[in-house]
């Protein structure tokens, strides 16, 4: 059985121009649904990145280190599904 980090898409930015990189992959995270994630791959530990998506989306973003570095970082960034959120 595949795990959900092999089933997610991936976000290779390494070959981006860099002022394209956070476009792309906030745009990517909007269309996730709750649950669903994908896996950036980058030349550089996207710690900037992080900061920025814990000040726009606060509460929405799972972001967990997959290797990092020297020369490659990979992290699962997910949209949190909402505990209670559903209809009573």
């Amino acid at each position: 059985m595949a795990t959900r980090e092999e089933t997610d898409s991936i976000v290779d930015v390494r070959q981006m121009a860099p002022r394209d990189r956070h476009t792309r992959i906030f745009a990517d995270f909007a269309r996730l649904a709750p649950g669903e994630a994908f896996t950036l791959v980058n030349d550089h530990d996207p710690k900037p990145l992080y900061y920025q998506f814990t000040f726009e989306h606060p509460g929405e973003v799972d972001w967990r280190y997959l290797e990092e570095g020297p020369e490659v970082w990979r992290v699962r960034i997910g949209k949190v599904e909402q505990v209670g959120s559903g209809a009573h």
